[in-house]
């Protein structure tokens, strides 16, 4: 939805035919909370009313639970929402929350957590990251990949990398489409370093990012060893264009990730990520300091 939509209607901005149901959750959670928050209802009263209790009433809101048609229409009728229309938009995003995405069908290679960041990730409008150990993935080509999950996961079945190279693959799609997400992307040298694979693996990588590098959406800086810089672990800063979602932050950890939406945790990593951009080599030099480091493999 833009800025000039209506609180009830359907989910209808330009990038919703990615967005999975963990997406349109949140979406919907905050249109119910500015509701309840319009007509003066505490959480306590609100959760009373569906049978529920105030954290059901906030998690709700946070889009962090699914959503039924009868709670729904329950509190829309607490909070005084009578009209028709508004209401039928509202029960239409119910429907949308419970419906599977595409994302879906990669369920027997993608954990509960896993895919709601990738659900994020398809709809975001601006994607902010930084990463100290390897390439982010939404700029990996799938041999680079195909090595990471070799080494990391030697028992890997053949049939499953596959399936996880070919997910990655549709990933990436958000970065060749009419309407691609702005991807601005921090990239430790030890991450450009590192080959997980072969040399002519890692060569074909760099060559990757560099043509990357030239897509109008694309920024892709650098943090040279030089600078004395760098983060605890890879950061991942999601903004959305629909403006009733709040920014969204991920912090990659080994067996999975871990998503923060609190105002003042998205801000404190939404600030280091602005530091290390400031401190990060130029983007008009990246290319440069790619092609230097293909030479030397």
């Amino acid at each position: 939805m833009n800025a000039g939509g209506t609180a009830g209607g359907p989910v209808d901005d330009i990038r919703t035919s990615l967005a999975g149901p963990a997406v349109v959750r949140m979406l919907l959670g905050a249109r119910m909370r500015r509701l309840r928050e319009a007509s003066g209802i505490t959480c306590a009263d609100a959760g009373y009313a569906i049978r529920g209790s105030h954290s059901k009433i906030s998690r709700m809101e946070l889009g962090r639970t699914g959503f039924k048609r009868r709670d729904v229409a329950d509190l829309l009728t607490l909070y005084g929402v009578n009209d028709c229309v508004q209401r039928d938009g509202l029960f239409s995003l119910v429907d949308q929350a419970n419906a599977p995405g595409w994302l879906h069908e990669y369920g027997d290679v993608l954990s509960n957590s896993a895919e709601t960041r990738l659900q994020l990730e398809q709809c975001a409008s601006v994607i902010r990251c930084y990463e100290n150990q390897f390439i982010p993935e939404l700029l990996q080509t799938a041999d680079y990949a195909r090595a990471l999950i070799e080494l990391y996961h030697p028992a890997t079945p053949r049939p499953e990398i596959a399936r996880r190279i070919a997910l990655l693959t549709r990933r990436q799609m958000v970065l060749r489409e009419p309407a691609s997400c702005r991807l601005w992307a921090i990239i430790d040298e030890a991450a450009l370093r590192r080959r997980p694979g072969t040399a002519a693996t890692m060569r074909r990588q760099l060559r990757q990012l560099i043509e990357i590098s030239e897509l109008p959406h694309v920024t892709i800086q650098v943090m040279p060893f030089s600078t004395g810089v760098a983060a605890g672990g890879a950061i991942t800063v999601l903004r959305f264009a629909e403006t009733e979602i709040a920014d969204v932050v991920y912090l990659d950890q080994f067996t999975g990730a871990l998503y923060l939406t609190k105002p003042d945790d998205v801000q404190h990593y939404a600030q280091v990520v602005d530091r290390l951009c400031t401190r990060a080599g130029l983007p008009a030099k990246t290319a440069a300091f790619l092609r230097q480091l293909i030479q030397e493999i």
